[in-house]
Order: structure tokens, then C-alpha cells, then sequence
């Protein structure tokens, strides 16, 4: 039975959510599936992706074949590096004490730059924030600027 690591689309109209599952490749795109190996959001900003590695890493040993985005996916959470060092384990080119040491050193590498990422996006909004900020109040002096010259005619013809 051929098996395929693919997304099965979830979520309203709009507003797309993806369970990352092992499904038999003749199934339906939302139909019957094997195992759900974890979940994809694309909403959030960067994209969320919960992911059980270990899983995913034995449907690859086991033949699955992921799709395209799913392919993405998994390399983006690092299970076909796992696969990729499980696979020297398996042929003798490297301990499982070295291929672990060297996925926790990726996956703290990327979790590094992700912060970054998310560091410098917050940062940026606020920096639109604070701009649009002084803009408004800039208006608003120029608005108050503008109206009292005809609130002191206003109170000078009161006085009269």
C-alpha cells in the first residue's frame, strides 16, 4: 500500500488549518488516514507547525512518501535530518549518541533564529505603531491649530 505524509485541510472557509497525517495515497485529500503525525497553521505569524518527529520519522523509514508542502513541512522541524542520521546510524557511519548530538545542536540553532525572527517582527510593529502614533497627534495639533483661531473670533464677537 503506498502511503503518503500529506496535509488534510481543516478550519472555515477563509481560514485554513492543517492536520499533518499518513494516509494511503488513494485516499481522499480529507478522508481516511493512517496516523495524524501533528498540525499546521498558517494563519499565525511565522506559520505554526506541531509536529510528532519521532512518528514521522518511522513512516520515512517505513516508505512513506510526504508530499510537496509536506516535504517543507518536515524539513523546516527537522525529521528528514533525523532521517538522514538515523540512516549513517543504520549503515555504521555514525553512533546514536553523535547523530542525537548533532539534531539537538540543529534544532537549537533554529530555534535561535525563530526567536529572531519573531523578535524583530514584534519590534517592527511596534515601530509602525509608535509611527502612526505621532502622526495622529501631529493631526490632531494641526486640528487644534486650525480651530482656535475661530474659537477666539467666536469669543471675541461673545464679547462684544
Amino acid at each position: 500500500m503506498p502511503v503518503k505524509i500529506r496535509l488534510q485541510r481543516h478550519g472555515k472557509k477563509g481560514k485554513p488549518f492543517y492536520w499533518i497525517v499518513a494516509a494511503d495515497s488513494r485516499a481522499k485529500r480529507d478522508g481516511k488516514y493512517l496516523e495524524k503525525l501533528g498540525t499546521y497553521d498558517p494563519l499565525t505569524n511565522p506559520a505554526t507547525v506541531n509536529l510528532n518527529v519521532d512518528h514521522a520519522v518511522q513512516w520515512l523509514q517505513d516508505g512513506a512518501q510526504p508530499t510537496d508542502t509536506a516535504r517543507d513541512l518536515l524539513s523546516s522541524k527537522g525529521v528528514l535530518l533525523k532521517n538522514h542520521l538515523l540512516t549513517g546510524v543504520r549503515k555504521g557511519a555514525l553512533t546514536e549518541e553523535e547523530a542525537e548530538k548533532k539534531f539537538k545542536a540543529w534544532v537549537e540553532e533554529k530555534e535561535t533564529s525563530l526567536t529572531k525572527r519573531q523578535q524583530a517582527h514584534s519590534d517592527s510593529i511596534a515601530q509602525a505603531k509608535a509611527k502612526a502614533l505621532e502622526a495622529e497627534k501631529e493631526v490632531n495639533a494641526k486640528r487644534a491649530a486650525a480651530n482656535q483661531p475661530e474659537e477666539e473670533a467666536k469669543a471675541d464677537q461673545e464679547e462684544e
